[in-house]
């Protein structure tokens, strides 16, 4: 759980993922000698923040947003929310500025529910503001900020370890509407030929899906992918053995919502452990469906 600790602990705000582009690109450059094959690495201008890793003779791509939700410094002490944050008076709040770094306390007030900081100066306007790092461990579990979608970046690095033919596609902006999937889907799809994908996620605990049940494959969330893709991973998931879950959901979305509006016949499910205390400082997350979940992508990038 070291890497996840230290993945948590990068500040990487949807729009501002560049430390975390650097974190997992050094990271790549000194463990990839240890992995059973080597991927072609693809990180430059083209595509931003976001970071292509090609192994073999891909069939398949696996997606994993880089950023997370936070907030942004408005005016007169005023925040903005990046993507959907819980919110409640006293979460501690980091950052830096050009006047240096920042542990401040987001306020609400009781009239408006306008949200603000308080802190001994004022922030730059523009400053990001993300979540204190308070990593939790125990035998059972892990609780921490940004697990969505650190934990969704950890799988993917850990099957990279194993991974013989197959992309890693890391993406930027999931959080506050998307937009790098649309280039990086192009691209892959002309470049290799690929349009099957897993979207490498973190999902909710709901009253269908439980903690300690396996990860989850999601049958639909606010969109529905191809029936006859869906059920060929769920007849792989249950021939492998490995616990798994079905998810059914009205709401929610991921990376896979710019696959299903390419000008490409993509097809796409999305595969993620669940977690609890959704989108706050205390996310919650069960170690067997983190297993769970790097068990299934390892048989799923075999045999898709």
């Amino acid at each position: 759980m070291q890497l996840l600790h230290s993945l948590c602990r990068v500040p990487a705000p949807a729009g501002n993922e560049a430390a975390m582009t650097r974190f997992v690109l050094d990271y790549v450059r000194q463990t990839q000698a240890a992995w059973q094959h080597q991927p072609i690495i693809i990180a430059d201008d083209r595509f931003q923040d976001c970071i292509l890793l090609v192994f073999g003779q891909p069939r398949t791509a696996v997606f994993a947003h880089l950023d997370s939700i936070g907030f942004t410094v408005r005016y007169g002490r005023q925040l903005v929310r990046i993507g959907g944050p819980q919110a409640e008076a006293g979460y501690r709040l980091v950052g830096h500025d050009s006047q240096g770094e920042i542990d401040c306390t987001l306020t609400i007030d009781e009239q408006t529910g306008e949200l603000g900081y308080a802190f001994h100066r004022d922030i730059d306007r523009g400053t990001e503001l993300t979540f204190y790092c308070d990593f939790r461990e125990t035998e059972t579990t892990v609780q921490s900020c940004y697990l969505d979608n650190r934990l969704g970046v950890w799988n993917a690095l850990r099957l990279c370890e194993t991974l013989e033919h197959g992309i890693v596609a890391f993406s930027c902006w999931e959080e506050h509407g998307g937009g790098s999937v649309a280039y990086l889907a192009k691209f892959i799809y002309e470049n290799y030929g690929v349009r099957q994908a897993l979207i490498s996620d973190i999902t909710w605990v709901t009253e269908g899906v439980h903690v300690g049940q396996g990860c989850a494959i999601s049958l639909r969330d606010s969109l529905i992918p191809r029936r006859a893709y869906v059920d060929r991973i769920r007849a792989i998931a249950a021939r492998s053995g490995v616990p798994h879950q079905l998810e059914v959901e009205g709401s929610g979305g991921s990376d896979a919502k710019e696959l299903q509006h390419a000008a490409a016949p993509w097809d796409w499910c999305f595969v993620g452990a669940p977690e609890d205390h959704v989108h706050s400082p205390d996310e919650l997350v069960d170690k067997r469906d983190i297993a769970s979940m790097l068990a299934l992508y390892q048989v799923l990038m075999q045999e898709l």
